[in-house]
């Protein structure tokens, strides 16, 4: 939470007193709200710290995995928690023992090191004279490149002017960690490799130390809050862009989420919210829920309007009502029941219904690279036709089907939604299907066979964030980790205003360069 006064105190003299009474009661509404919050996060901290050193006694009670998955989990939210403590607290709040931190241990020695050196410019003093160099300061910082670790020495010279006694120095490059001990290339990699290729930090743990890096899993997973936290603008950013746009796609799937006061799991959502394939944004977000309630969705889209692609789920039925939100049908979904049913017993009418869709499928093969006008013309032409045949078909095998078979079950999935199903056809930007996101979940199925479960809801909606960057970034063909890495990179320095242009579809990727 900011908290942003509307007035200055340089133009408190200009208020009348009606005026003053209005912002000291903004104030106090602010201020208020600002300590509910940090009361509230720290009080999340305090469970998750009690959590963390119950852990011992509680183990027998759990599976590897999970306890596994449970520490890194906590680790990572009480990082989290620590980082957004620190954006709300005033500076002269924090602890020496906060601003100091934990003591490190030495890089190995026999890792290689480049020195990157940072020199004031210019050298001359503001009195005139010549400045000398008497010493440096240097600071060690972990990189990776993929495969291979090597530790960056960033030096910064001193320079002295004998004339008038002045040091100066370079400052430092900004960084997404303050005096982290990993480099952004690092970072990166980690994020990477638990979020897209879904290897777990106690693997990555192993890995590392084959290269004779000795990482814990704690600092691994405290390096994952960390970067969650500063990567939440940039997917809040994208978020508000892919609701600019006049047509969404919607899917949900089920993910596994760890409930520590019960000592089991319990069944939470992973929602995807994707740009329309046939426009020119390529983005998803995806949204981590403790249920599937459809009140989840209609938080997400609130002020919304346009055209939702999305399946017969009745979690989305409220949006459509009394709303500027059209519903969109999936005609795979419709497909998928008279595929079942052909596959069971060959039945005639399930054969004759994937024949007429396959039609209309050949037809948007033949709309492929066709602008909105020109698909829209030949779905006029030859889809139109077919739907509307298809239409009287399926309701005059209804009426000589029994209610309880599965056939009448799949006529009646299409005919109860085919002003949906068949909506497509009279807009050219429209998709016949939801399987553009159907697609941006497959990762997340790939993930539930190796990471199991969410440590957390916090740790869901975590991981919910950083996938979203990182398949986003796919979906504009960039390698998600050299986007991560420069991004990682620039944000730091980049202003609020700016930072639209490090979203996947917007950045360009920098000339080679050392990350800092």
């Amino acid at each position: 939470m900011t908290v942003t006064l509307a007035h200055t105190p340089a133009h408190l003299d200009l208020l009348d007193a009606p005026q003053l009474r209005e912002l000291v009661l903004t104030m106090s509404q602010q201020m208020q709200q600002m300590q509910q919050l940090i009361d509230r996060l720290t009080h999340e901290m305090a469970v998750l710290k009690r959590l963390k050193f119950a852990l011992q006694s509680e183990r027998h009670s759990r599976s590897p995995e999970e306890q596994r998955e449970l520490e890194e989990s906590i680790d990572a939210d009480l990082q989290a928690l620590e980082q957004e403590l620190q954006r709300l607290q005033p500076q002269k709040e924090r602890t020496t023992a906060e601003a100091v931190g934990p003591r490190r241990t030495a890089l190995p020695a026999e890792l290689p090191r480049h020195e990157i050196y940072h020199e004031p410019e210019p050298t001359q003093c503001r009195c005139g004279c010549e400045m000398k160099r008497i010493g440096e300061d240097v600071s060690e910082r972990l990189d990776y490149q993929p495969g291979v670790f090597s530790v960056q020495r960033h030096i910064r010279g001193k320079w002295v002017c004998r004339a008038c006694e002045t040091i100066q120095q370079a400052p430092i490059p900004a960084h997404i960690i303050d005096k982290g001990l990993a480099s952004t290339a690092l970072l990166a990699q980690v994020l990477v490799a638990k979020y897209a290729d879904h290897v777990p930090l106690h693997r990555q743990q192993s890995i590392f130390a084959r290269s004779g890096v000795e990482l814990a899993r704690s600092t691994l997973a405290q390096w994952v809050g960390s970067c969650g936290v500063q990567l939440q603008p940039l997917v809040d950013a994208l978020k508000q862009e892919l609701l600019q746009t006049a047509l969404l796609h919607a899917d949900e799937t089920p993910v596994q989420m760890l409930n520590p006061g019960q000592g089991k799991t319990q069944r939470a959502y992973l929602w995807a919210y994707s740009s329309n394939m046939l426009g020119e944004l390529r983005a998803v977000v995806y949204d981590f829920c403790h249920s599937r309630a459809g009140q989840h969705s209609r938080n997400f889209l609130q002020g919304w309007s346009g055209a939702l692609v999305c399946d017969d789920y009745v979690g989305y039925k409220q949006i459509f009502t009394g709303s500027k939100v059209i519903e969109l049908g999936c005609m795979a979904h419709a497909r998928r029941k008279f595929f079942d049913l052909h596959a069971a017993n060959k039945s005639h009418i399930a054969g004759f219904a994937l024949e007429q869709i396959g039609k209309l499928y050949d037809i948007e093969r033949q709309a492929q690279g066709l602008n909105d006008e020109q698909r829209l013309a030949l779905r006029q032409q030859y889809s139109r036709p077919i739907l509307e045949a298809l239409q009287q078909w399926m309701q005059h095998q209804r009426q000589q089907i029994p209610d309880s078979s599965a056939t009448a079950k799949a006529l009646d999935y299409s005919l109860r939604r085919w002003a949906a199903l068949t909506r497509f056809a009279d807009n050219g930007h429209w998709p016949i299907d939801n399987n553009w996101a159907e697609n941006q979940m497959r990762p997340i199925a790939l993930g539930r066979k190796n990471w199991l479960f969410a440590g957390s809801l916090r740790a869901g909606q975590r991981a919910a964030a950083i996938m979203s960057l990182i398949q986003s970034a796919r979906l504009n063909g960039h390698d998600p980790y050299v986007y991560l890495r420069d991004v990682m990179t620039l944000l730091p320095t980049t202003k609020q205003a700016d930072i639209a242009s490090l979203l996947p579809h917007h950045w360009q990727p920098s000339e080679p360069a050392t990350s800092p």
